[in-house]
């Protein structure tokens, strides 16, 4: 396993010269996924122009260097995105999708393949995100109650 140190967070902000891009947002509004990218891709400002006008998080998705402790999902040891993740959203592929990170990925290290076969759903600058959604990012968020309710 490599060191705390060289593990990434694969939800990180675009960063040039020390982020990589690792996929590149498909899908729909209310199931967006993530297209993983052949190999991850040093962001450079070329990247980060690609974007515009939108912020690069809503178009893209990039790994750096794991937080640990100075992140605020990192809570217990763990990436409790990750964490929540395998708990509240269900899987979105069978197999394993490709992945240019996931012998540095702190999601595979700490979740396994389960998270792997959840990471597509995951989108880090969501404007609609689905009560899931909110609950993986923030743990006090309370269930939503449905229209019946």
């Amino acid at each position: 396993m490599p060191d705390e140190k060289e593990l990434l967070c694969p939800s990180a902000p675009a960063h040039p010269g020390t982020s990589v891009l690792i996929g590149v947002l498909s899908g729909t509004r209310e199931e967006p996924r993530i297209v993983p990218t052949r190999e991850a891709m040093p962001v450079d400002q070329e990247i980060i122009e690609l974007a515009r006008p939108v912020s690069p998080g809503e178009v893209f998705r990039f790994a750096d260097t794991c937080q640990t402790s100075a992140c605020i999902h990192f809570k217990n040891a763990a990436c409790q995105i990750a964490a929540r993740s395998t708990e509240l959203l269900d899987e979105v592929t069978q197999r394993l999708p490709h992945c240019p990170i996931r012998a540095q990925c702190r999601w595979f290290h700490q979740e396994g393949p389960d998270m792997c076969r959840r990471c597509p759903q995951i989108v880090t600058k969501q404007y609609a995100p689905s009560a899931a959604v909110l609950r993986i990012v923030d743990e006090d968020q309370p269930p939503q109650l449905s229209d019946s309710d």
